[in-house]
């Protein structure tokens, strides 16, 4: 019993990093049909600002504090360059948004290679969060042990859920971005600033993505790269989702982890991770639209 719940907290940690590094994504592309293959290198972004603040902020349980808000901001603010620069001529074609994202992305790599070094760097984690939590102790057995940095890293995933779902639900920006992606030609007519809402939530998207990038220090080295090995994991969340879903993303992303850890555990993480992505493929192919479809009142 205990190695069960022992894997399905490894795959609940799994799932909240990939909820995270998917949660920008999910806004961004669901509400304006942007392939931004840049969201990468914004959640690098958020890693990068983490080891900077180090080097001004000593203590690192501060520093760690301090970094959330300010890769949020960084990182959203270099969405709502991104934006205003490129995107916003091309919302008409998604597969141009792709490749000029993609060139974007590149670019951004070779930046942080740039300031920072090709070779991966490493950020200290605070005292806090190094240790481990106990949750079954069984006379003789095998303990529960419970990562603490794990644990920080799925109580920030469902922070940021709640509060994006708060947005969404209960404030007027929410109302207008919810009216945005369901017809936004009708959004424009009735007076909504389609091109305001959409250089907000690109700023929210690619803030929640510097923030991604922050948890990810928790876990390991940073480097130039780093955001290329998570943003195909990203698609993937909100592809299998459902475009615009946001419970969906949450659902995908939970139920990944729980899949991969428990194929790592009889398998490899090599092995588990095809697996992983053969499900999703086969899953796709039952429902091309995904775990969950937007509803509008379009008779297109």
């Amino acid at each position: 019993m205990t190695v069960i719940l022992s894997q399905l907290f490894t795959g609940v940690s799994i799932g909240a990093v990939l909820l995270l590094i998917a949660l920008g994504l999910a806004l961004t592309f669901g509400q304006m049909n942007v392939i931004n293959m840049a969201h990468g290198e914004f959640i690098m972004a958020g890693a990068y600002t983490t080891y900077v603040l180090q080097g001004v902020i000593t203590d690192a349980g501060l520093s760690l504090l301090v970094a959330l808000p300010v890769a949020f901001f960084v990182s959203g603010a270099m969405g709502v360059a991104l934006e205003a620069l490129l995107i916003r001529r091309l919302y008409a074609r998604p597969l141009d948004t792709l490749l000029v994202t993609w060139g974007v992305s590149l670019m951004l790599q070779q930046l942080a290679r740039d300031l920072f070094g090709a070779p991966n760097v490493q950020t200290r984690a605070p005292e806090l969060l190094t240790g481990n939590v106990t949750v079954i102790d069984s006379d003789g057995g095998v303990d529960l042990v419970l990562a603490n940095n794990r644990l920080f890293i799925l109580a920030l995933a469902v922070l940021a859920v709640a509060a994006l779902t708060v947005l969404l639900r209960a404030t007027p920006l929410g109302r207008r971005v919810r009216a945005v992606v369901q017809n936004r030609d009708l959004a424009a007519v009735s007076g909504i600033p389609t091109a305001r809402v959409d250089r907000t939530t690109f700023f929210i998207g690619s803030g929640l993505a510097g923030v991604a990038g922050v948890a990810l220090t928790l876990l390991g080295p940073i480097g130039p790269t780093m955001g290329t090995n998570v943003i195909i994991d990203a698609f993937l969340v909100v592809v299998a989702g459902g475009i615009g879903q946001l419970k969906g993303s949450v659902i995908v992303a939970f139920v990944l982890g729980v899949l991969q850890s428990t194929l790592e555990y009889t398998t490899t993480v090599s092995v588990a991770r095809v697996l992983v992505f053969v499900a999703i493929v086969a899953f796709l192919q039952w429902r091309p639209q995904g775990l969950f479809t937007l509803r509008t009142r379009s008779l297109a």
